[in-house]
């Protein structure tokens, strides 16, 4: 019973509330939402560049190479790449050493769906701020508690209306990823051809 009780207490439930809205916000800022693969064909090899590439007179290691025999998947690199809100990352081929370059998701996004990327960026900062609302209404319930005893009543109306925003907060944020994610299914497809993955599912932050 003691038990239960703790796990009932405000105390514990400010806890909870708290490490829900810093893990909101570090998954909001993140760009693991969706991480995956791209089909890209293989670049011409460079002086950065000289495993798994198409060789290049003058540059591979045979100057007579002449024709490229390599056929289906084999003209083809697999690069990785991970996405969030605000920006995608992938993996560099036109270099050797193992690098990322970054840039912003909206600039990937079709100009059909940059309302819903906006609304469900939108959607994500309101669950952020009722969270924080929550956080707030419980912290002054645990200041009634321990400064104004008598007053235990207003503590459990607060305690209460923390509880109608911390649930609204998450069926907001839970719209917002599901907009995210049409989002992203729609600039996987219809987006620029530098950016086709080819395989891709959810990561951590989602």
């Amino acid at each position: 019973m003691a038990f239960l009780q703790q796990m009932r207490s405000p105390r514990f439930s400010f806890i909870q509330t708290v490490a829900s809205l810093l893990l909101s916000t570090v998954a909001l800022m993140s760009s693991y939402w969706c991480v995956g693969k791209q089909k890209v064909p293989k670049p011409l090899c460079s002086a950065t560049k000289h495993s798994n590439c198409i060789p290049v007179p003058g540059v591979s290691n045979s100057s007579r190479i002449q024709f490229f025999w390599e056929t289906g998947d084999d003209r083809f690199v697999f690069p990785t790449f991970h996405t969030g809100l605000f920006i995608t990352c992938e993996e560099n081929i036109y270099t050797d050493e193992w690098e990322e370059k970054c840039r912003g998701f909206y600039t990937l996004t079709p100009g059909c769906e940059k309302v819903m990327m906006w609304l469900s960026l939108s959607l994500e900062l309101i669950y952020i701020g009722l969270l924080l609302i929550s956080c707030t209404l419980l912290s002054v319930q645990l200041c009634i508690r321990a400064w104004f005893p008598s007053t235990q009543r207003w503590g459990q109306l607060l305690n209460a209306f923390a509880a109608v925003f911390t649930v609204l907060g998450g069926l907001l944020g839970m719209v917002g990823h599901m907009m995210f994610m049409q989002v992203f299914q729609t600039t996987a497809s219809m987006g620029p051809e530098d950016f086709k993955p080819h395989s891709y599912g959810y990561s951590w932050a989602f």
